[in-house]
């Protein structure tokens, strides 16, 4: 598990663990907002400030990571989380990441947060795979995807419905030895 206060850094953004100074309206907004999560499963859910304080704690005391994705210029600040799912055995992490603060949107965030928690958890935590999986329909998140480098491993065809079709889920993956991060 992350030290306590332990923060990653990269260019824009400082990714932090997720505490309850980022338990606040705004954030529960995004997980309310149908657009926001247009391509996540948290759009079946309604969130409220305790649930999103009980998913929080469901972290404490695991290997996995929950981290806030906030601006270094302070106009924006916290725009979004990101999270790893680490199965130690196998020396794996599922990554997630959310950019929920909509005027972050399309200025490259995203990547950014992703390709850092990435090399963090290749170099620092010697993960030696790292997973993903989005709907086919969601062209961002498969851009981030391929961006750090991470390749189509798997496909669940018409595993979900989006907008009342059937669509696939797309799983990629990207591996320490394939980074050079060794």
């Amino acid at each position: 598990m992350m030290a306590p206060g332990e923060t990653i850094e990269s260019d824009r953004l400082k990714i932090v663990p997720f505490s309850e100074e980022y338990l606040t309206p705004s954030y529960v907004g995004w997980l309310n907002d149908p657009e926001v999560v247009r391509f996540s499963e948290q759009r079946h859910h309604v969130h409220t400030l305790e649930s999103c304080r009980e998913y929080m704690k469901s972290f404490f005391g695991t290997a996995n990571h929950f981290w806030a994705v906030v601006t270094k210029d302070n106009e924006l600040g916290h725009i979004g989380n990101i999270n790893a799912y680490v199965d130690v055995y196998n020396s794996v992490a599922d990554l997630g990441i959310l950019i929920g603060e909509r005027r972050a949107w399309r200025q490259g965030y995203g990547s950014e947060a992703w390709n850092a928690v990435c090399g963090y958890l290749l170099k620092e935590l010697r993960i030696r795979k790292i997973t993903a999986g989005t709907l086919s329909v969601n062209t961002a998140m498969l851009r981030v995807m391929r961006r750090a480098g991470m390749m189509e491993d798997g496909r669940r065809i018409r595993h979900r419905l989006y907008e009342g079709s059937e669509t696939d889920v797309v799983y990629a993956s990207l591996f320490r030895s394939s980074t050079g991060k060794d």
